[in-house]
Formats: structure tokens, sequence, C-alpha cells
């Protein structure tokens, strides 16, 4: 199969330009599906922890977490084919075959006799998560080039996850008013709909823009074979191995808050409005200040913010569990949220930074594995050791996992950003 740059069906148009401002509308558009993406997610985020012990009367937390798992194994695997292929086939097709993916998940979860019909709804969810949150980043990218990376990853990540964030109080609002089986059907029923129709007649192939940005970098003009990608994303070049690893951390706290803390709030006897609202202050939080957060990684630079990032989210983990009450709650929701914003647009704009244009689509694939990996792990160690231990203690390991990772990015992470780092990763690729 071609590649974006000897592709013969991909013409050297002259209006293609790379810009956020150049191609506003096309973003805009694409700021919007993702939105429909993040819902899909957020419509379960509440719902399928309670709805497990309520209805199919799950008592193991390591069985409630199972629909993770399978979540986050598929997203995973999902987030590789999209990035590898998309930059053979293109990212439109695989942005629509992600939301044919997601039509039947609705349906699934409203009319299941079994969990076994929620985990293979979540199987879908992880497929349509995948191939849809990876194109739309991707796609972005493409579009805005080398520059406003951040603001451009922060703009995508904050739909998403304020869609999310919405999402969950509006399930939890229905939940409490027809059941625990409506949230899916009608948030995510309309949002399934309207991400595949905006998809198929809106949104434009982008290979063209990276044709575009490849002529501009004459000095990168090797390719690699997929190994060689994987090997250097995952650990042969310090600044990626560390954007890889913050992200499975990132995502194994993300997997334990989304499985466990509904658990958690309504073990302390805190009614579903109440817990709905506690899932959501998180992530909207998170989408809130990404909008912020990723611009200022274009000024400030990656790696501090990376850092940083993840050690708050680890004390945050922590002290929820050493307080009690719904505001304590809450403010430790809000700094999770304000840690994962300093992080989630940072990594990907670091992603943007190292790889070349030519093999950019399948390094986000990779580190989108290992990030999306973290949410299975994280349900099975959280699923675990609240078995064995109890969620306290569960909890606050997650928390001490996370500010171990924050260290890691500390001592072995080097500055990605053009602008502040001493040597250019895109024209050495293999870092130091």
């Amino acid at each position: 199969m071609p590649s974006p740059d000897n592709d013969p069906t991909l013409t050297d148009r002259a209006d293609i330009k790379l810009g956020l401002r150049e191609n506003w509308e096309q973003f805009s558009l694409l700021v919007v599906v993702n939105a429909f993406v993040g819902s899909m997610a957020g419509m379960e985020r509440v719902v399928l922890p309670l709805l497990a012990e309520r209805e199919f009367g799950l008592v193991s937390r390591a069985a409630i977490l199972s629909f993770i798992v399978s979540f986050g194994l598929t997203k995973a695997l999902a987030n590789l084919f999209a990035g590898r292929i998309s930059d053979r086939i293109g990212r439109k097709r695989i942005l629509v075959a992600g939301w044919f993916l997601a039509l039947p998940i609705p349906l699934l979860i409203f009319f299941a006799p079994s969990w076994q019909w929620i985990v293979i709804a979540n199987v879908l969810l992880g497929l349509n998560q995948g191939l849809c949150w990876s194109t739309t980043v991707i796609m972005k990218i493409d579009l805005v080039g080398p520059n406003n990376r951040g603001l451009a990853m922060g703009l995508n990540e904050a739909s998403g996850y304020l869609a999310l964030s919405l999402a969950a109080l509006g399930s939890g609002y229905l939940a409490s008013a027809f059941g625990l089986r409506s949230a899916p059907l009608v948030i995510g029923g309309v949002s399934a709909l309207a991400g595949l129709l905006l998809s198929v007649f809106t949104v434009r192939e982008t290979l063209d823009h990276v044709r575009q940005e490849v002529k501009a970098q004459p000095l990168s003009t090797e390719t690699r074979s997929f190994g060689s990608i994987f090997w250097l994303t995952s650990w042969k070049d310090r600044a990626l191995f560390s954007v890889s690893q913050a992200g499975m951390i990132n995502n194994l706290n993300d997997g334990m808050a989304w499985g466990l803390f509904p658990l958690y709030f309504a073990a302390r006897g805190l009614p579903l409005k109440d817990i709905s609202l506690l899932s959501a202050v998180y992530p909207a939080v998170w989408g809130l200040t990404q909008l912020g957060t990723g611009a200022l990684s274009d000024r400030a630079g990656r790696k501090t913010l990376i850092a940083s990032g993840m050690l708050l989210q680890g004390v945050s983990i922590i002290a929820l569990v050493l307080t009690s009450g719904f505001f304590c709650w809450a403010l430790c929701a809000s700094m999770l949220g304000l840690g994962t914003a300093m992080v989630y647009p940072t990594l990907l704009a670091a992603i943007g930074d190292v790889a070349h244009p030519r093999w950019r689509a399948s390094s986000v694939g990779v580190y989108r594995l290992w990030r999306d990996g973290g949410y299975a792990l994280g349900a099975l160690l959280a699923g675990s050791l609240a078995d064995r231990f109890g969620m306290t203690p569960a909890i606050a390991s997650i928390g001490g996992l996370t500010v171990a990772s924050g260290l890691v990015v500390a001592v072995v992470m080097c500055e990605t950003h053009p602008a502040r780092s001493r040597t250019s990763h895109l024209q050495k690729p293999e870092g130091p």
C-alpha cells in the first residue's frame, strides 16, 4: 500500500496550507466529531459499575471492572491499527469505520440479559474509541503542522473530555429518573449516529497536508519499518519512552477512577445524583483546563508540565482516600482533573515534536497502545487489590504508582519542544 509521500492518487495541490487558522473549518468539525467520541465513553462512566452490582449481582470488584479490561485492550490495539493503517489508506476511512462499530453499543447495553453482553459492548466501544479518537488526533496534527501543536491537542482533548463529563452527568440524572439502562440508549444512540453522519459527509482527508509537511523537511527523508518505530517509541528514545510510560500510568489511574470511584462513593452513602456530579467534576476540569495547558506547553515546554501533572494526579488520588465528604472529594477530583489536563495534550504534542511526519501516525498509534493499555492494567490491578485489601488501599496504591511515573519523567525525559530543546528530534529521531 502506498505511503503519504508516494501515493499517486494524492495530488500536489498548491492550495494546501498548514496551520490552525488556515484550516479552522475542518479543525472545528473534527473538534465536534471528537466531542461525540467522548460522549460515547461518558455515557458509561457512572452507570456500568452500579449496573454490575444492582442488576447483575456482581460482588467481585475484579469482575465488575472486567468491562474496562475489555475496553482498554481493544482500544489499545485499535490505536495501534489506526495509526499504522491511516498512514497507508488515509484517516477518514478509519474514522468512518470506527463510527459504524459504535452503532450497536447502546442497544447491546439496553437489552443485555447477562454481564457478558456488557463486556462485548465494551469491546466495540474500545474499537470505536481507538479508531475515532486516534484519527481525530492525527488529523488535527496533520492540519496544524509544526506550530501550535499543544494548542491543537488541548482543543481536541478538551472537546472529548468536556463531552465525556457532560455525558457522565447526564447519564446519572437519566438513570435516577428512568433507570440505569436509559442513559446509554439515549446518549449513546444520538452520539453514534451524529458522529457517523458528520464523518461521512463533512470531514475531509488530511493526507495531502502530510505531504506538504514532508516537503518542508528535506533533511529527514528516511523511512522506518514498523518494528523500528515500535522500539523507538516504546523504549529507545528517552523522550518517547517517558511519554509512553506516563500515558500508560495516566490511563491506569483513570481506569481505576472509572471503575472504583462510583463504588467507593456509593459505599459511603452518597446518592446517585451526587455520585454523578463527582464523576463529572474530574473530566470536566480535565477538559476545560486543557484549553490552557495545551497552549502553555507551546510556550513553557513539555517536560515540566508532564512531570508536575503526574505528581499532582498521584497526590490528589491519595488525598481523596485520606479525606471525607462531598466537598473534599470534589476538590480532590478537581485537582486530579487539573493534573491530567497538564499531562494529556502535552504528551500528544511531544509525540508530534519527535516523530517525523512520514511515521508520526504510527508513532502516535504505538504511544496510544501503551497509554490505553493502561485502562486494562488499571482495572485488573485496582480490582484485584480491592478484592484482597479493600477499595481504600487499592485507590491509594494507584496514587503511589502515579507519583512514581512523574518522577521517571523528571529524571529520564529530555525536552522535546523545538524552541527549547538543544537537539532537534526531527533531525535526530533516535534522541540522545
